[in-house]
C-alpha cells in the first residue's frame, strides 16, 4: 500500500486478543464489549488515557515509536479479552473485516502493529490469529512490515509466522513485561523502516507443559529455556527469540510449544530456532504439576485461621482460572472451607452476576439466603447455598496497582463483597481472574489482616500480591475445572497426539 517512506511514518495500530479454552462457553461480542472493544478515534483517547483500557503492548509500542521519531498514528481497532470460550465466528467475521476496512480507509501505510495473544480458537475457524494476519498481509502488500506482539501462551501456527515479519513474544509469567515487548516491535519496525529485512524460522514440539509449570521465576524450567534463548539475541544477526510454551486448554491443532527465531541471516535464524527447541525438548520431564489436595488445603486454611501467629496463606484455584478459560465459580473449595468452619478467609472474584446485583437490591447490611451460582449450566458450577449477609457493595471500576494491570482501568462489574459463616467473597458481574489486589480492596478488604486468601487465577496473581505472599506460602488446589493443569483429565479432541506428558513415549525427530 505504499512505496516511499515518509518522514512520520504511517503506521496502522490496532489488535485481537483472545485465549479460547475449546471446552469453555462461545466468546461473544458482549463479553468484548464488556472488556475492551475500541476503534478509531475512541481507540486514539484510550491510547492517551492517564489510565487506559488497552492492553500495555500497544502502549509500549505507541511509547516507543514516540520516543524513536516522528510518526503518524493511525489507530483501527482493538478487540481485547481475557480467556473464553472459541470466539463467536460471525463476531470474529466482523472484526476481520472492520479491521480490513479501517486499513483500507487509512490511506498509503508504511507499517502496521498488531497486539495479538495467538490462541484464538472461532467456532468456524481454528487459526483466527493467522486468518487476521493472512488478510492483513493481503490488503498491504509483501513489503510493508508487519510486526505483532503476543502471549507467551499463544498456539503458534504457520502461518502466523509467515505472514508477519515479526513476532515477539512475552518472557515472563506472570507477564509483567508486555510493555517491553511493545516497544521491542517499535524498535524492530523502525529497523525494518530503514532498510532492515528479518527471516523467522520456527520449531514446533510435541510438549504440552501444564499450566502451573510455566512460571517464569529463576530456577523454572521455563525461565531456563527463555534464558538460553535469549543467549542468542544480539549474536549474528539474531534479533529476537521468542519460546512460546503454548495455551494447553485450546485443544487445537497448534498446540504445543513454539519456538520462533527471527534473524538478518536466514541460515542463522533456522539454527538459532533448531537449537533453543532442541534444548526445551531436552528439559521437557521438568514440567511437573505439584498440586495440594482439597482435603489438606482445607486443614491448612483452618490452622491457618484458628492461628493468629502463624503466616497467612494464599490458595490458588488453578483449575478454575477465568485467564485460561475458566468460569471464575466454581464452589469445591468455598463449600470445603464453610463446612470445615474456616475463619478469616476472602475468596474471589467470583463470577455470578445475579447474586451481585440480589446484594446491590438488597444492601449492606442486609441478612440473606446466599445462592452462588443459581443461573450456571456448566458442568463445573454446581450450586451452593449458606445464610450470609452484604458486607460492601462497589461499581467495580478500579486502577491497577501491580502485576499485569498495573496503571489500567480494570472493571468487575457491579461488584459485592458477601460473608457466609467466616468466609467473605468477592463477587463480580464481569468474569475476570485474581490479577490485582484492586479487586479485593475497592470493596474494603485489607489483605495484609485476613488468615487465607483464595484466588481464581492460574498464576498472574503471583504479581499482585507478592507484596503479601511469597512462594513459599502459596499452595495449588487440585480440584476439578476448566483449567486443571491435570491434562489426563480432559476430554482432548484435537490435540495433535503423541504429545507429551499425555504419551510418556513421544519422540521429537530431532531427538537423537
Amino acid at each position: 500500500m505504499t512505496t516511499t517512506i515518509a518522514a512520520a511514518p504511517r503506521i496502522a495500530v490496532g489488535g485481537f486478543m483472545l485465549e479460547s479454552n475449546s471446552h469453555a462457553p462461545v466468546s461473544t461480542r458482549a463479553e468484548f464489549e464488556a472488556n475492551v472493544l475500541l476503534a478509531g478515534d475512541d481507540l486514539a483517547a484510550d491510547l492517551d488515557a492517564a489510565a487506559p483500557r488497552s492492553p500495555r503492548t500497544i502502549l509500549g509500542f505507541a511509547r516507543g515509536m514516540d520516543g524513536s521519531g516522528p510518526w503518524t498514528r493511525l489507530p483501527t481497532l482493538l478487540a481485547a479479552v481475557g480467556a473464553s470460550g472459541p470466539c463467536d465466528q460471525a463476531f470474529f467475521d466482523w472484526v476481520l473485516a472492520e479491521t480490513l476496512a479501517r486499513l483500507r480507509a487509512a490511506g498509503p501505510l508504511d507499517g502496521v502493529f498488531l497486539s495479538l495473544h495467538g490462541a484464538a480458537d472461532a467456532t468456524g475457524d481454528v487459526d483466527p490469529d493467522g486468518t487476521l494476519l493472512r488478510a492483513v498481509r493481503a490488503l498491504v502488500g509483501p513489503r510493508v512490515p508487519i510486526v505483532a506482539t503476543l502471549d507467551l501462551h499463544a498456539n503458534v501456527g504457520a502461518a502466523m509466522v509467515r505472514e508477519a515479519d515479526v513476532l515477539v513474544a512475552y518472557r515472563t509469567n506472570p507477564h509483567v513485561d508486555m510493555w517491553e515487548r511493545g516497544d521491542d516491535c517499535a524498535r524492530h519496525l523502525r529497523a525494518m523502516l530503514g532498510g532492515m529485512r528479518p527471516h523467522a524460522a520456527f520449531r514446533k514440539l510435541p510438549l504440552a507443559a501444564p499450566s502451573v509449570t510455566q512460571g517464569t521465576d529463576p530456577g523454572s524450567p521455563y525461565r531456563d529455556i527463555i534464558d538460553f534463548g535469549q543467549s542468542f539475541v544480539g549474536t549474528g544477526g539474531v534479533i529476537d527469540v521468542s519460546v512460546l510454551s503454548g495455551f494447553t486448554s485450546g485443544d487445537t491443532p497448534k498446540n504445543g510449544m513454539s519456538v520462533i527465531a527471527t534473524a538478518e541471516d536466514p541460515a542463522r535464524a533456522e539454527a538459532v530456532a533448531q537449537a533453543v527447541a532442541e534444548h526445551a525438548w531436552s528439559e521437557r520431564a521438568r514440567f511437573v504439576p505439584r498440586l495440594i489436595d482439597l482435603a489438606r488445603a482445607t486443614q491448612r486454611a483452618r490452622m491457618t485461621g484458628a492461628d493468629p501467629a502463624a503466616p497467612s496463606l494464599l490458595f490458588a484455584d488453578v483449575a478454575d482460572n477465568p485467564g485460561g478459560g475458566g468460569r471464575g465459580n466454581t464452589t469445591w473449595i468455598l463449600e470445603a472451607f464453610h463446612a470445615a468452619g474456616v475463619e478469616g478467609c476472602v475468596i474471589g472474584p467470583f463470577y455470578d452476576p445475579a447474586l451481585a446485583a440480589e446484594a446491590h437490591a438488597l444492601g449492606v447490611g442486609a441478612t440473606f439466603q446466599v445462592r452462588f451460582n443459581r443461573d450456571e449450566t456448566q458442568d463445573f458450577s454446581r450450586p451452593f447455598a449458606a445464610p450470609g449477609r452484604v458486607v460492601a457493595l462497589c461499581d467495580g471500576v478500579v486502577v491497577g496497582r501491580r502485576g499485569i494491570g498495573k496503571g489500567r482501568t480494570l472493571r468487575l462489574g457491579p461488584s459485592a463483597l458477601v460473608a457466609v459463616g467466616g468466609i467473605q467473597v468477592v463477587v463480580g458481574s464481569i468474569r475476570q481472574q485474581a490479577s490485582d489486589p484492586g479487586y479485593f480492596e475497592m470493596l474494603g478488604v485489607d489483605l495484609a489482616r485476613i488468615r487465607s486468601l483464595v484466588v481464581k487465577s492460574r498464576g498472574h496473581f503471583r504479581a499482585a500480591f507478592d507484596e503479601i505472599f511469597a512462594n513459599e506460602r502459596i499452595l495449588e488446589v487440585d480440584v476439578p475445572g476448566l483449567t486443571t493443569p491435570v491434562l489426563s483429565r480432559v476430554a482432548w479432541r484435537r490435540m495433535p497426539r503423541p504429545i507429551y506428558p499425555l504419551d510418556p513415549d513421544t519422540r521429537w525427530p530431532a531427538e537423537r
